[in-house]
């Protein structure tokens, strides 16, 4: 979720233009900022960590001579957030400046093959590979024009990538790619501009030209020019008219970031499962060797850990407690030793309660490691081995994508472990990773076909005074979070069991009436669970059940239900399964007449113990 604008004028400096775009660009969170023009045959660089104004004002980001240029927020991925790792990244002469947002999957084998060469590095970003590769195609092949070395080289580049490339070699242009990343240019009669996001050139011009997958585009004062990356075949795309309000366009035209978030999922999940191999196995390797795991975290992150104690018994045959961090100490304080592993979970890497059940731990002499959506967190900068989740910022306070985030890479987690200690079946193992690669487009097709079903049943029960949600097994982790979901943004009072607990207490709230949530996926709880159906039914309740695509059975049960698509591995359910309830949450919401991006008395980090 970097920020990347770049900009070819007709008239006047460039380096101002692209300092207030990327003031645009700033909701979308960053740790630091940089720009380079290109003026007279050279390229100019400034650039630092921090937020903008602070950078500003120490190297002055206007004071910078040409009318071509670049300039990035960078959100950290690979590397901390240093001077060092902040983008532009060049070539080794110089003469070569990339920005870039997006996960560069292959770029371990491309930085040892190109240090082989004889290639400096100077950062531990991904994005650095891409400088050195082009200059190394074009040393192969001197007579490569810019376009044709760029286009080489994102050949050999995997992963996600909107990137943007000045040269010397070429200072009159700027050349653009997208794959998977967005990318959007914006036209008018003094310039063309490439931006990650409308917003960083709506005040300028409202005429824009949407970049597709697998394209690159050329910037010149002459105008655009898009080829595809596959063959170089040209593209012709005439501009739109973007009506958005700036405000609009912040959210890309969605009415709450929460919405635009639980639309993001499928990028976001993309994102994750593109997780370099060696810290998987690090992370897992350190799992591998502990007497005893806990899980800690809180809030949302506490239900991505109880559902990845699921993941870790049934693959990995690994015991795992899941602790609420506010608890641990209380709970586990005497007890850890340097036997003990930790594993903490946190969005922001800057709970208080979890930073606080890990220090702790560390007293203790426990092994920390940590899964956190922010590098450079204090999270990271306690353990042994951290993993970002690349989610990219969440700025909706009730969490979405990092959840799903979260969940994924702690299935890969698990499913790494089980390899090593050898308790699955290699054919078992290769299905299931089948199935974690499939679930972006899964969570896709349930945004797309369910999402106005679910807005009729938030409307049918905004008016309930509490809700049930019930689920069993792993899907007992799928409960809590649409639950607490609900709470956070509609404000409804609801409570949430293992099904099995259901008949222990909670039943006898059971009234005519009373929504009951039941997830239900098909796998080997899916009996238990019509018959917890049949209990609440028989007392009155009103069943909404999310269940499997053609699941009959439930279907005949529920009074409504919401469908999945069919084939998914019961320990990976609560990825998909939890985003109808994310909707639920939403529109119930919205029919209730509060703002979900508000919730009151709420904080999207709670420092506070």
């Amino acid at each position: 979720m970097c920020g990347i604008f770049g900009c070819v004028l007709k008239e006047g400096n460039a380096a101002p233009l692209i300092h207030s775009s990327l003031k645009r660009l700033e909701y979308r969170g960053y740790d630091s900022v940089g720009i380079a023009t290109i003026s007279e045959g050279k390229i100019f660089v400034k650039k630092d960590m921090g937020k903008i104004d602070e950078v500003d004002r120490i190297v002055d980001l206007d004071d910078m001579p040409g009318s071509i240029g670049i300039g990035h927020t960078r959100w950290a991925t690979h590397g901390a957030p240093l001077k060092v790792n902040s983008h532009p990244h060049g070539d080794c002469k110089g003469e070569i400046m990339v920005v870039h947002n997006g996960i560069i999957e292959n770029f371990l084998e491309l930085r040892a093959e190109l240090q082989n060469l004889e290639h400096t590095f100077v950062s531990k970003t991904d994005t650095e590979v891409i400088p050195h590769l082009i200059e190394q195609t074009l040393k192969n092949n001197p007579k490569l024009s810019l376009v044709e070395a760029i286009l080489e080289t994102l050949k050999r580049v995997e992963g996600s990538y909107a990137l943007a490339v000045i040269s010397t070699r070429e200072p009159d242009k700027i050349i653009c790619a997208r794959n998977e990343s967005p990318l959007v240019l914006g036209i008018d009669s003094n310039g063309v501009y490439c931006a990650s996001d409308i917003p960083a050139f709506l005040p300028i011009t409202n005429k824009a030209v949407m970049i597709n997958n697998g394209e690159l585009v050329i910037l010149s004062a002459k105008g655009y020019e898009i080829k595809k990356i596959c063959d170089s075949s040209p593209v012709v795309r005439e501009p739109i008219t973007i009506e958005w309000s700036p405000e609009m366009a912040v959210k890309q035209g969605y009415p709450h970031f929460m919405i635009k978030e639980i639309h993001e999922q499928p990028e976001t999940i993309r994102n994750t499962l593109r997780m370099q191999d060696h810290y998987l196995d690090l992370l897992s390797t350190f799992l591998d060797r502990a007497n005893e795991v806990f899980l800690v975290a809180c809030g949302t992150s506490y239900h991505a850990c109880l559902a990845a104690s699921y993941m870790f018994s049934k693959l990995a045959f690994l015991p795992t407690y899941p602790v609420y961090a506010s608890e641990f100490v209380e709970q586990h304080g005497k007890s850890v030793s340097i036997d003990s592993t930790i594993l903490a979970v946190s969005q922001s890497g800057e709970t208080a309660d979890t930073i606080g059940s890990v220090t702790c731990a560390q007293q203790r002499a426990a092994t920390i490691l940590s899964l956190t959506n922010v590098i450079g967190s204090s999270l990271t900068r306690v353990s042994r081995v951290y993993i970002g989740t690349q989610a990219g910022p969440e700025i909706g306070v009730a969490a979405t994508k990092t959840f799903t985030s979260q969940l994924s890479v702690l299935a890969q987690l698990a499913l790494r472990l089980a390899k090593k200690r050898g308790k699955v079946s290699q054919d078992e193992i290769d299905c299931l990773e089948e199935q974690l690669a499939r679930l972006p487009n899964t969570v896709e097709t349930i945004v797309n076909t369910q999402e106005q079903k679910i807005k009729e049943i938030a409307k049918k029960y905004k008016d309930a005074k509490v809700f049930f949600f019930l689920g069993r097994g792993i899907s007992t982790a799928t409960a809590f979070e649409g639950r607490l979901k609900l709470m956070e943004i509609a404000y409804i009072p609801a409570i949430a069991f293992p099904a099995g607990e259901s008949k222990h207490g909670p039943i006898s709230l059971i009234e005519d009436g009373f929504p009951v949530v039941f997830i239900c996926p098909r796998d080997e709880t899916h009996r238990t669970v019509i018959g917890n159906i049949m209990e609440m039914k028989a007392r009155g309740a009103h069943i909404i059940a999310v269940i499997e695509e053609g699941d009959e059975d439930i279907k005949s049960l529920a009074d409504d239900y919401v469908e999945v698509p069919k084939g998914i591995p019961g320990v990976l359910s609560p990825i998909p399964f939890v985003v109808p309830l994310q909707l639920l949450a939403y529109y119930t919401a919205l029919a209730k007449g509060c703002n979900p991006d508000m919730p009151r008395n709420l904080a999207k980090c709670v420092t506070v113990k």
